[in-house]
Parts: structure tokens; sequence; C-alpha cells
């Protein structure tokens, strides 16, 4: 069986892709990754907040209140409102004003956060994050027939971890027909394939220890998110990082440090990770028993492992 294997930089962090056999009638392994790592890129270049040139920077820079939007924009409007939906309100991605003003107004790709032991430290007293009573991710309106997006102007949103995911999903559907894929951007995976083969998912420790756990999926998705990764120290000596309160419009301290979720997809699975952090320990337990599992590392280093549909312990 044929195998290949891409890596690079790409969401603001290493994206990996890894296809096993040819497609039937399709393109070969070498082939599918090449254009696989093509795929993904554009994704990144169309949806980054950070390049003023971008689909999703011209969209919210348009102070019309209708916008003609490339099906891929589109996707993007609507994955805002399901996460919205999804999380009550917890997730949110309009809340770009407060991530800039929190410090996360470029890109932090290639820049180190801080060590998780100094943010745990530093911290503000944790409490759950609330939703902000605006609703403005209800605000978007997308319009497939007429290929648009309507909003009111000043309305911005942001692709983040939201991206990642759909580009996730978007690139299994193209492999689908090969035997085995694994795809991980930059914590999202999705893996599958016609041949059902297993693989060994391993959610790491933040604290830097060995892995918290391990589980085998023959197909389906993961996504972790945290405090870690995207974090630094404010002019005034704050820590912070990027997972926004949408009430209090500041980083979120919940108690929890790193959510991972198990889901179908791994846009499902990015939305349950980032509700998971956001509600804290108990109620982020609840929001992954409901839904594949998952697992929860907590700021003073517990692990809670949460049973679920897809939740396999590896051997």
């Amino acid at each position: 069986m044929s195998r290949a294997e891409r890596e690079f930089d790409c969401f603001g962090g290493r994206v990996r892709v890894v296809i096993e056999g040819d497609a039937p009638g399709g393109h070969v392994a070498p082939l599918a990754a090449l254009l696989a790592q093509a795929q993904l890129q554009d994704v990144h270049r169309r949806l980054s907040r950070f390049d003023e040139h971008s689909e999703l920077s011209r969209l919210n820079a348009d102070p019309a209140p209708v916008v003609p939007a490339s099906r891929l924009l589109r996707r993007l409007a609507s994955a805002v409102v399901e996460a919205g939906l999804r999380s009550d309100g917890l997730v949110d991605a309009t809340r770009v004003r407060a991530l800039q003003h929190a410090g996360y107004a470029s890109s932090r790709a290639g820049v180190p956060g801080l060590p998780i032991d100094a943010l745990v430290a530093d911290a503000p007293a944790p409490r759950p994050a609330r939703a902000h009573p605006d609703r403005a991710w209800a605000t978007l309106a997308v319009d497939d027939e007429k290929r648009t997006i309507a909003r009111p102007f000043g309305v911005w949103i942001d692709g983040g971890g939201l991206a990642k995911g759909l580009a996730a999903d978007r690139l299994a559907a193209t492999l689908a027909d090969h035997a085995a894929y694994a795809i991980d951007c930059a914590g999202d995976v999705r893996i599958g394939g016609r041949a059902g083969l297993v693989r060994t998912l391993r959610v790491e420790d933040p604290f830097g220890g060995p892995p918290v756990h391990a589980l085998t999926l023959t197909a389906g998705a993961a996504a972790t998110s945290g405090v870690g990764r995207r974090s630094w120290r404010t002019p005034g000596g704050d820590v912070a990082h990027h997972l926004i309160d949408p009430a209090a419009g500041r980083p979120a301290w919940t108690g929890v440090v790193q959510a991972t979720a198990f889901a179908p997809t791994a846009l499902e699975a990015e939305i349950l990770a980032k509700t998971a952090l956001l509600r804290g320990p108990q109620d982020g337990r609840r929001v992954l028993e409901r839904a594949g599992g998952g697992v929860l590392v907590l700021a003073d280093g517990a692990v809670d492992i949460v049973a679920g549909a897809c939740v396999r312990q590896a051997a």
C-alpha cells in the first residue's frame, strides 16, 4: 500500500497529513498529499484575520450590510452561528475587538506561549465564562442561494479554531476514497478512510509530562483547546491568552487549562472543546459526557477523563 506524509506550517502551528493507499480512479497518495497541503494553505490564506487582503478581512472591513461571499466564507459564517447556538453563546467568534484589546491583534505564529506554571500562578481566581448578552453571532445571516452574508456593520468574525475544524473536515471529504488518512490541523484532528484502520490518538500533557490519555479510533475527530499555546504577558504584566470570556471581554480563567473533545467531525470537536474549557471543571465535564467524551486538564494538574461514545482506551 502506498503511503505519503506531509508536515508544514499552517493555521499558526504545525499541520500534518498522512495518506495511505491510492484512491480508486483518483489520485495516488503522494499527489493527494501535495494537493492536501495546497488545500489547507488556501483555507488558511483566505480565512486569516491577520492578512488585510484575505476574504475574511475584506468581509470585516466592508460597510455594506449584505456582502457577496465565497462558499468557504459562507461556511465559516454558518459555523460561527452554529458555535454560538451549540455553546449557548460561549464560543463567540465575534469577540474580535476583545481579542485585540487582550493583545492578540497580530499573528503569534512561531511565538512560544508562556510556561503553563507561570500562567496558573499568575491567573485571576477561576470562574466560569458567560455569554455576551448582545448575541452578535446570531446576527449573521447566510444566503447560499444568493451567495451572500448579511450582518450589521461592525460585527467582525474571527476564523480561529473554527477555520481549522472546517479545513480538516473539508479535506477529509476529499480524501474519503483513500484506504486511510489522518489530518492534524494544529490540534484539530480528523481520521478515516475506506479500510477502517485503527489509529491511536494521544492527549498531550500541557504541563510537559507524558500523554495524559490515549484512545483508539478508526474514524472521527478530536480537538484540543488550551490556554498555553497562545499566551503572553500584557504591558502591565498580567497573563493573557486567546480564549475570551464573551461577557467579560477578557481572557477566560475557569480552572480548566486544556480541554480535548471527541466527536464525529473536527468542527463539532472544536466547538465542544472550547465550550468545555469555558464552562469550567464541573459543567465542562457535563458537556463532554453528553457528547463523544474527552479529557479535561485542570489548573492544579488533575486530569479528568470523561467517558463518551467515542472514548476507547488504547492498549
